[in-house]
């Protein structure tokens, strides 16, 4: 065989072996023509820009009911973008967004329990654009061994929860979203159900197990010091809790019944200390934005289009009791970036 032709065998089989590719050249068999072609075809071979590209961390501030979903999410987006590596930070939705409107701590994706969190605070200085995503439901969460679990129905829960010898538990309105709809749903319960002061009974009893955020109260959940959480339905899902529904009228669900939410309303801390807004009852729905400064840009949109994408993120999330509220009207469309305005309308 040539000189040449020896030159090409050599230089494939270099090639290959830093490749790490397990071939056996035949010397006298292989022509000139097939060592190009065999070249060509192992080059192609090469790992895509995509996954070289999107690597590094990526931060992301999240309401902590979506802990759960989320870990999942991961898991199957690490699959295709191997080398990212995801850092989970979970906290009441209004925590989350004064960590980057007071902090200035770094953040590349913020995922909101209630999107109205993104839009009134960090909508137009520290993000673009905010897209609705997944919707849930208030409900009464509790266990097998809460007081008179045996006896509590849709009927009888406000009764239940005002007795005594019961201790209920809730979430921080000024720092959760779980919060002040609890407060919300206390008080559209109280005119549902014709219980002139039933919101203030409840919320002013066992003010001592109100916690940042929502998930707090699980652990006083399981060592049985409250026996009644004020919570999300799909966080009780996650948990295999047993939990009481409530009417559509009062859980916040329902785009039907928006204007009887409207009804009901409670103040909260701004984005500045001092400062005070007022929150009004609405269907519950989750938000999700990139933040301007974001560390991780690329990565970011790979992952929110990842997470709002029919049959990955939302397939998780409706499967863990999220329902998919994708795609939903914002006043932010024009902002939102080409790769992710599919998922979104005006």
């Amino acid at each position: 065989m040539s000189s040449i032709t020896d030159m090409f065998i050599f230089t494939c089989h270099k090639y290959l072996k830093m490749k790490k590719y397990n071939t056996v050249f035949i010397k006298g068999l292989i022509s000139i023509p097939l060592l190009v072609m065999i070249l060509i075809f192992f080059s192609s071979c090469k790992p895509t820009k995509k996954t070289d590209d999107l690597s590094g961390d990526l931060i992301i501030f999240h309401a902590g009911s979506l802990s759960m979903p989320l870990k999942e999410i991961a898991v199957e987006f690490k699959k295709e973008y191997p080398n990212a590596n995801i850092l989970f930070e979970a906290a009441g939705s209004v925590e989350s967004a004064r960590k980057i409107t007071e902090l200035n701590k770094p953040c590349d994706v913020m995922l909101s329990a209630d999107y109205a969190v993104i839009d009134k605070m960090l909508v137009p200085k520290y993000a673009d654009w905010n897209i609705k995503f997944a919707s849930n439901e208030m409900a009464i969460v509790f266990s097998e061994k809460s007081k008179r679990s045996g006896e509590i129905d849709s009927a009888n829960w406000m009764d239940v929860l005002l007795d005594k010898s019961v201790k209920i538990g809730r979430s921080d309105p000024n720092s959760d979203p779980c919060g002040y709809r609890t407060v919300l749903v206390a008080k559209l319960a109280e005119s549902f159900y014709k219980k002139a002061g039933l919101a203030n009974q409840l919320m002013n009893k066992d003010r001592e197990n109100i916690r940042p955020k929502e998930t707090d109260l699980l652990a006083l959940l399981e060592t049985n010091t409250i026996d009644y959480i004020f919570l999300y339905r799909s966080v009780a899902v996650q948990h295999n809790l047993k939990f009481i529904t409530l009417p559509d009228q009062v859980n916040l669900k329902s785009s039907e019944f928006e204007d009887l939410y409207n009804n009901v309303s409670t103040n909260i801390n701004g984005k500045k200390p001092g400062e005070t807004y007022e929150q009004v009852g609405e269907p519950m729905v989750y938000g999700v934005t990139i933040l301007n400064n974001a560390p991780n840009r690329k990565l970011a949109l790979a992952f929110v289009e990842f997470l709002l994408t029919s049959d990955k993120g939302m397939a998780i999330m409706a499967k863990l009791g999220q329902p998919s509220v994708v795609p939903s009207s914002t006043f932010t469309f024009d902002k939102i970036p080409e790769e992710l305005k599919r998922f979104a309308k005006k």
